[in-house]
């Protein structure tokens, strides 16, 4: 990519395209800090549904200075919007006299019932393949929305922890892991008081308030974050408290708790 094709870019991001945002993967190579391209090139693999964009964001992440901008962007008008390509219409067909009218009906006519003849294959075939994964849409870009950062942030999370290494304790360290155990002991010895409950307290249920919480954060887009990280107990909490909260598309998430279940067997 040359500097005049960039240059198109940053003042007219909406034009991005799959080659183009392939070529940008030169730029960001010879330039890892450039926060401008990075993000332009979420927006193309954003635009084509890049299988490619949930992974890059959290790249992108790392490498921006404050994700909050990281995070007002994608969630821009600017950033969501996509181009349409304008289609041929019958208008702009030039016609000759009668008979390529003629023709050019029948070709019409064999086009469509062709296409929808396709149409029926590709539907009975997509039924006999169809599995859980595609179900739940795994691997489609995530769309966050301004209104629930919470889901971005988790989204932000490392989804795999590198397991501990344990070394053997030096006999200096067993030696003082002791001392404290014995000043345990002394401690308890010593039988100190514990003040009483107030019985005239007001004891506040703390687990409610904070289910409370936990419910009025769930969003469809905190539900498919939890997917893509494979967290499916999470996930299925969540759509479980969605059905709740919208009960008019109950049947849409139960359908994908169903789903997250299946998909649990085959992977056991």
């Amino acid at each position: 990519m040359n500097s005049a094709e960039f240059s198109y870019l940053l003042e007219y991001p909406e034009n991005i395209d799959a080659p183009k945002t392939h070529a940008l993967d030169e730029v960001i190579a010879e330039f890892p800090y450039f926060q401008s391209v990075r993000a332009i090139q979420l927006k193309g693999l954003n635009k084509t549904n890049s299988f490619k964009y949930n992974q890059t964001l959290k790249k992108t992440a790392a490498y921006t200075i404050d994700r909050k901008v990281l995070f007002d962007f994608i969630t821009s008008p600017i950033f969501i919007a996509k181009s349409e390509t304008p289609s041929n219409t019958l208008e702009e067909i030039e016609v000759i006299d009668a008979e390529d009218v003629k023709v050019l009906h029948k070709k019409i006519t064999d086009s469509v019932s062709n296409k929808n003849t396709k149409t029926e294959v590709i539907s009975v075939k997509n039924d006999e393949v169809e599995n859980e994964a595609d179900v739940l849409e795994i691997g489609k870009p995530l769309q966050f929305v301004s209104s629930e950062p919470h889901s971005f942030n988790e989204w932000m999370q490392l989804i795999a922890q590198k397991p501990i290494k344990r070394e053997e304790i030096p006999s200096r360290k067993i030696e003082k892991i002791e001392e404290k155990f014995n000043l345990i002991d002394r401690f308890i010895e010593l039988n100190p008081k514990i003040k009483p409950v107030d019985k005239n307290a007001i004891n506040l249920d703390v687990i409610t308030e904070s289910s409370a919480e936990n419910e009025s954060l769930m969003t469809e887009t905190l539900a498919k974050v939890y997917l893509e990280q494979k967290k499916y107990e999470n996930a299925i909490k969540a759509y479980r408290i969605l059905i709740l909260k919208y009960p008019e598309k109950s049947g849409f998430f139960a359908d994908r708790i169903k789903a997250i279940k299946k998909l649990q067997k085959n992977k056991s």
